[in-house]
């Protein structure tokens, strides 16, 4: 999926033509890399529809072009698919924890309960293995043996009840400290044995009242991965996801977009054999290592800032006009901590080449005296927002106090006012600049 993914943007960015034939080109090329990395036909159209329509619609900000702001749009609606933009929740809420792993056999539960307990030993966690797989010869061992490798408590019986097994190796785990606890279940193959499987689910679910409920799926289950997502998520609610075995397989599209289904999150991924090799799963980073990592966060940080520098257009032509005050430097200190000083936003006013004459080095500011002078704003009341120049010295002393900072740090910034004021009445006064920035008083 990647390989052909990263193609067809190159492709895109590119190349020339008509843009809405590019459009609709690029739009097809991702339809194929998805529905042949077994996303859901649907969920295909879907996004591909949304991402068209966006494209031909939407107007970039200044100094974006149509084609970067196109694969903006497609990065966006992509972590939308795969799960949105919230990074998981890795750390459980409160302890003990308990994590209820389900899923058909082959799907690597006893291998990423394993993962799971050295993930969560790494990060400081008291943590308890439970076997309750009676149904698979040599289950019982394989997660002892990781158990021991992971650093990780052990509880398990070969025979017995399931469920039964489960309630009593919770209750000895958490006899021992246990912050975290994961239960290992059986998985079955074969006619009519997945529904004896989710009544084992339910039964287990029943006994230890799971915090989590884990669904780990195979990545090259493909499309069928939503259709199973479904089965047991009405029997036992799924709260997250894990997709395994991603590193060896183009198929994983299907089982990452089953989350759509059960409105589950995907948690981790797999992505090798070895106990380290389990890592978050966050759509943002997943997208951008699809459409190519480097070039897309130097894209997306470009566009940021041209967005914020659209704000600070608006704020720079309230300034020309003379609409001064606190509040006007309030919010344009929240921007320049980005942009730069006042010199460099009004250069981007159009025809602000002729704004050479301004004393940029009095409007330069460092990180901490905005820092400063955003403390001292807040402190001021709504009167000395819109009339800074009834602020005196006892004044000066309040605010000061209030905020944390010196008279003289206060006496700074009514100097900054009075001077910024100063430089735009004789702006207003040059008729013939003002007409030439295309703006009138």
């Amino acid at each position: 999926m990647m390989e052909g993914v990263r193609r067809a943007v190159a492709k895109f960015l590119r190349g020339g033509g008509v843009y809405e034939k590019a459009v609709d080109a690029f739009v097809k090329d991702l339809q194929r890399e998805l529905i042949k990395a077994d996303v859901n036909v649907k969920l295909v159209l879907n996004v591909t529809r949304r991402i068209k329509e966006r494209a031909l619609k939407e107007e970039p900000p200044p100094g974006v072009t149509r084609r970067d702001w196109m694969i903006k749009i497609v990065y966006e609606e992509l972590v939308k698919l795969f799960g949105g933009d919230q990074e998981p929740q890795v750390d459980p809420p409160k302890t003990p924890w308990i994590v209820l792993l389900v899923g058909v056999q082959g799907s690597g539960k006893t291998t990423t309960a394993g993962k799971l307990a050295y993930y969560y030993v790494r990060r400081g966690y008291k943590v308890g293995l439970v076997s309750s797989d009676t149904h698979r010869p040599g289950a019982y061992e394989q997660l002892k043996r990781l158990a021991e490798e992971a650093g990780a408590m052990f509880y398990g019986e070969r025979e017995g009840d399931p469920a039964e097994i489960a309630r009593r190796g919770l209750e000895d785990l958490l006899s021992r400290g246990a912050e975290i606890v994961i239960v290992d279940t059986a998985g079955r193959h074969g006619h009519g044995e997945e529904a004896r499987l989710l009544d084992e689910m339910k039964a287990i679910a029943s006994k230890v009242r799971p915090d989590e409920v884990a669904l780990v799926i195979d990545a090259s289950i493909g499309q069928k991965a939503m259709g199973l997502a479904e089965r047991f998520h009405k029997s036992t609610p799924i709260g997250s996801i894990i997709v395994t075995k991603m590193d060896g397989t183009a198929r994983g599209g299907g089982a990452l977009t089953a989350a759509a289904v059960t409105g589950a999150r995907i948690k981790f991924i797999g992505t090798g054999e070895t106990l380290g090799e389990l890592e978050p799963f966050a759509p943002r980073r997943f997208v951008a290592r699809i459409l190519g990592m480097g070039d897309l966060e130097s894209l997306l940080e470009r566009i940021k800032s041209l967005e914020e520098a659209g704000e600070l257009d608006r704020a720079a032509e309230d300034v020309l006009k003379g609409r001064i005050t606190m509040r006007t430097i309030y919010r344009q200190l929240r921007a320049m901590r980005k942009l730069g000083p006042l010199g460099k936003v009004l250069q981007m006013l159009p025809g602000a080449s002729m704004l050479a004459s301004i004393d940029e080095g009095a409007l330069k500011l460092g990180e901490e005296k905005m820092k400063r002078w955003m403390a001292i704003i807040e402190s001021m009341t709504y009167e000395e927002l819109d009339r800074p120049e009834i602020i005196d010295k006892r004044r000066m002393r309040r605010i000061a106090i209030g905020s944390g900072t010196s008279v003289d740090d206060v006496r700074e910034l009514l100097v900054y006012y009075k001077n910024l004021k100063t430089m735009m009445k004789k702006l207003k006064r040059d008729k013939r600049l003002l007409r030439r920035l295309g703006m009138e008083l």
